[in-house]
């Protein structure tokens, strides 16, 4: 079993920053992928942002140039760098992961329980 842990959220002023943070912790498992969604109340979990083992990232569209996704392997944590916020970036923030375990290729799809970020106008 892998444990996702995030922190980071706050509340922040419009054009401010976050950066978010989510650990995966357990044991001998590999990261496939992790990334970012988001729900905003009332609306459906959206995707924000992927980054791969080998490194690619991709974003949606809503947060492109504005949001950026790394890792830290060593750590086995993603980060979310938000800049220029909005308030329509306002919404629970998840993370996720793609897992496989060692002598396995069945991938697992773990969730984080969310950080709240608020963007006041």
């Amino acid at each position: 079993q892998v444990r996702l842990v995030e922190s980071g959220g706050d509340l922040v002023q419009a054009g401010g920053s976050l950066r978010l943070s989510c650990t995966a912790s357990g044991s001998s498992f590999s990261i496939n992928a992790m990334g970012w969604y988001r729900q905003a109340p009332g609306n459906q979990r959206e995707w924000v942002a992927t980054i791969t083992s080998g490194g690619i990232t991709n974003y949606a569209d809503s947060v492109k140039g504005r949001f950026t996704i790394s890792t830290d392997s060593a750590k086995n944590t993603v980060r979310l760098q938000m800049n220029s916020l909005k308030p329509e970036d306002t919404a629970v923030y998840y993370c996720n992961a793609r897992i496989t375990y060692a002598r396995s290729s069945t991938e697992y799809i773990y969730w984080g329980q969310g950080t709240q970020v608020t963007v006041s106008s």
